[in-house]
């Protein structure tokens, strides 16, 4: 078996102990509300009784028996909640109190206990430019812990980023509709593309993404001469700093970028969640929890 690094389990320890605050306090109630009831499953046929839904009438088994039946439905009370986390090399980056990656690791765990609270399943998609780790849906706080200790410790093999390729594998796994969220700063190349298979998924599940991002991606700091490298492709760039054309393009191709991001997730019909590495991520998550609520 693995061994985890001491750090690592002193790190999902913190993580749960301050995240399982922030679902108590916070988004226990939020969740069941948001996210409970929005399907509905078999549950038998019986024979008609007066006041019953004709809608509801079984019309083969009316015809097979001679007297009409009805079929009858629950309401589903376990949701099955899957994490897509981008763990590329663009995750590696961080200039506030923690990368992205670890931001991601956070999230998840947010979610994640939301959804044991409510006895619902959690299982793990990671990717690069491959999927990485897949971790069938479960319930209970040891697995919830594993996606967590995944999240942080995993070495992935690949360095960049095809979201294409995760949501085909979401849809492969998981044949029932699932409450998804892609955990992502989502630096993708080919964005129509994206946005098709996002369109797909979002039919077959309920997808949320939560976009993350970083200050020192958006703006320069004015500091002379820096060297820039895509964590990705490993391009390097010397920019000057000190010239205000050159901070001022890079902050434009920035907001271009978000805008662009903004607009496919709206084409696509998926919930978009922005989060950012140096403000508190539970702020962003209860006014979504709370725009859904009104949304229902």
């Amino acid at each position: 078996c693995t061994v985890i690094p001491k750090e690592v389990l002193k790190k999902v320890r913190q993580i749960e102990i301050r995240t399982n605050r922030e679902v108590t306090d916070v988004l226990g109630g939020q969740y069941h509300s948001v996210f409970k009831g929005h399907g509905m499953e078999f549950e038998e046929v019986r024979e008609y009784l007066p006041g019953d839904e004709v809608r509801s009438i079984d019309w083969n088994v009316t015809a097979r028996f001679g007297h009409p039946y009805i079929k009858k439905f629950k309401e589903e009370r376990e949701l099955t909640v899957m994490l897509i986390v981008d763990v590329s090399a663009s995750g590696q980056f961080g200039s506030v109190r923690q990368t992205k990656n670890e931001l991601a690791a956070e999230l998840a765990a947010v979610l994640a206990f939301s959804a044991i609270r409510n006895n619902d399943k959690v299982g793990l998609i990671m990717f690069t430019d491959q999927i990485e780790k897949y971790v069938p849906p479960k319930k209970g706080r040891s697995h919830v812990l594993r996606v967590i200790r995944e999240i942080l410790a995993f070495q992935p093999k690949g360095r960049g980023t095809n979201l294409k390729a995760a949501l085909d594998y979401l849809n492969h796994v998981q044949t029932r509709r699932a409450v998804t969220f892609v955990l992502s700063d989502f630096q993708v190349e080919d964005e129509e593309a994206v946005r098709k298979k996002l369109r797909v998924a979002s039919k077959r599940h309920d997808v949320v993404a939560l976009s993350l991002r970083d200050p020192r991606e958006e703006e320069l700091p004015a500091v002379g001469l820096m060297e820039l490298r895509d964590a990705e492709t490993d391009e390097r760039a010397l920019v000057d700093t000190f010239d205000r054309n050159v901070r001022e393009q890079f902050a434009v191709k920035s907001r271009l970028r978000l805008e662009a991001l903004r607009r496919m997730l709206r084409s696509a019909s998926v919930d978009h969640v922005e989060i950012r590495c140096e403000t508190d991520y539970m702020l962003p998550l209860i006014k979504f929890f709370k725009m859904r609520e009104r949304r229902i």
